[in-house]
């Protein structure tokens, strides 16, 4: 049953209590679908300016038979909502216990009746005497008016005509504010579910594509620090995967509910920077026309990632060095001193420690910030990877109609083993989207839709160790070079042939069960969609 009671706060419906008022003496309620309604469950009784009305609220019986005229408009609305037509008037009368007009709209919800709007104590008619006396002797049943009390010229709000029709639309439009306002709350609540939902899955571990022995170091120290409120520094040239490792540190910890900031130190001068970083109070300096909160504080109770920490200055380095140690710092042009709790990760594609040996970097700061290395590497590093962050990227980047996702030809594939890859993953995941996007509908990706800087890298020719005719011994056992060798081999076969482990079992001239616990033994088995 849909809650309605936060609606009541809403300011169209506060607006139209007011007009409702006003105009006809009466008061608007709402009732939830059960026919409760909703102020008497708070102890708020508010009738309309009618005697007969407040005597029959304010007494046991009356209060009992007044819910009970309520509950069978109730069932009169839900009548109309189960066998409405479009175009159909939504509103109903009904008449109360005691005679009186109960005018009701229904609050529809996916089909459903959540609840109403209605008013009560008015008639259409003024009561003729013998009414009147009818009336007062009904009343008196269960309820005895104050000494003095005069019911038979005591005044009842009327609503008839146009003025009845115009109470009609107004409660009509009071139900479908809150409907509008419910579906539109939900709507954000569902959006707001999937995307907590989206950054859940996509920060995990799996999610940072690797099986090479390099990343599996990584993961293991992921694992390790991902609990821990200690500093991490996370080194690595640009385009690894810094910032991906970073978030996935937040939100796998316990702070993944709180705030995660990002802010590179290259991006800013240092006027620009400091205020960015811990904010500035107004007229602190030009154009500081108002208070503003800086990163530090927006982060407060989550994580803060500084990229490119290397590129911050000297002065804003002391600063960064009191708020990791003390948890304090002063906004600019201020003079009071706020405190936070932040998860620091910072990250650098420089060389810190040959910084600080040249005093570019201060060495306090430099051992503050490296509780926990971690080193991603780059992309030359770990070219066993790239069979499976091919595959990766052509899923994330594939909008073709056909229901069968391209793959690369043998020729490029050779191309991309034997490119160094300087700009790293993001550079890779970019050269597969543009392949995607000049491929069209084709089946595989040919040579000639590669990059030139790709297609005609230097060393064309030449094959990197981990091509199926390594040029140099590789270290460590025969069984470990057998291994590596065979790994390499199924995992450029999948990708050549487009997972379809039937095919490649053939090529390589062993049983299909025996590919499928290979490809379990090396980690090549493929999540999603489907194998053959």
């Amino acid at each position: 049953m849909v809650d309605l009671r936060p609606y009541e706060k809403l300011h169209s419906i506060q607006l139209l209590k007011g007009v409702i008022r006003k105009w006809w003496g009466v008061e608007l309620a709402i009732a939830d679908a059960k026919g409760y309604t909703l102020a008497h469950a708070d102890g708020k009784i508010i009738p309309p300016q009618n005697e007969f009305c407040r005597l029959a609220l304010f007494s046991k019986e009356g209060f009992r038979r007044c819910n009970e005229s309520v509950r069978l408009t109730r069932d009169q609305l839900r009548a109309g909502v189960a066998g409405g037509a479009a175009g159909k008037r939504l509103a109903v009368l009904h008449q109360c216990h005691l005679g009186f007009d109960v005018v009701a709209a229904p609050i529809t919800i996916e089909g459903d009746l959540a609840g109403f709007l209605y008013t009560g104590g008015s008639v259409r008619e003024e009561p003729l005497e013998r009414q009147r006396r009818a009336l007062i002797e009904s009343i008196q049943l269960f309820a005895q008016p104050a000494p003095g009390t005069d019911l038979a010229s005591e005044r009842i709000p009327h609503l008839a005509g146009d003025s009845l029709e115009q109470l009609m639309d107004l409660l009509e439009f009071g139900a479908q504010e809150i409907a509008i306002y419910h579906n539109e709350l939900k709507a954000r609540e569902r959006e707001q579910l999937q995307v907590t939902r989206e950054l859940g899955e996509k920060y995990k571990f799996e999610h940072i594509v690797g099986t090479s022995r390099a990343m599996q170091g990584v993961f293991r120290l992921l694992e390790k620090i991902v609990e821990s409120d200690s500093t991490v520094l996370v080194q690595g040239e640009s385009g690894t995967g810094k910032e991906l490792v970073a978030r996935a540190i937040h939100y796998n910890g316990p702070r993944a509910k709180k705030t995660f900031v990002v802010q590179n130190c290259s991006a800013f001068n240092d006027n620009l920077l400091e205020s960015a970083l811990f904010g500035h109070a107004k007229g602190a300096f030009t154009g500081a026309v108002a208070m503003k909160k800086g990163l530090f504080e927006i982060a407060d109770g989550g994580t803060f990632f500084l990229d490119e920490i290397g590129d911050m200055s000297p002065a804003l380095q002391v600063k960064l060095l009191r708020v990791l140690q003390e948890g304090t710092f002063t906004p600019v042009g201020a003079t009071e001193t706020r405190t936070v709790d932040v998860r620091v990760i910072a990250a650098t594609h420089k060389d810190l420690q040959k910084m600080v040996a040249r005093g570019e970097f201060r060495e306090d700061l430099y051992y503050r910030i490296n509780v926990i290395r971690l080193l991603v590497p780059p992309l030359r590093d770990r070219v066993e990877d790239l069979p499976m962050l091919i595959e990766h990227f052509l899923r994330k980047h594939y909008r073709g109609k056909s229901g069968r996702m391209p793959r690369l030809s043998p020729e490029v594939m050779e191309a991309f083993q034997r490119y160094p890859w300087p700009g790293n993953i993001r550079e890779m995941e970019n050269e597969i989207e543009r392949l995607l996007v000049l491929g069209g509908d084709q089946d595989v990706l040919p040579l000639d839709l590669v990059s030139p800087r790709v297609r005609d890298a230097e060393g064309a020719g030449v094959q990197r160790a981990t091509t199926n005719r390594p040029t140099a011994v590789p270290a460590g056992t025969l069984k470990d070079a057998v291994e590596s060798l065979e790994r390499e081999m199924i995992s450029q076969g999948l990708i050549r042939t487009h997972w379809n482990k039937s095919q490649l079992a053939k090529d390589l001239g062993i049983s299909r069960s025996n590919l499928i616990q290979k490809c379990a033994y090396y980690g090549l088995d493929r999540k999603e969609g489907n194998e053959s």
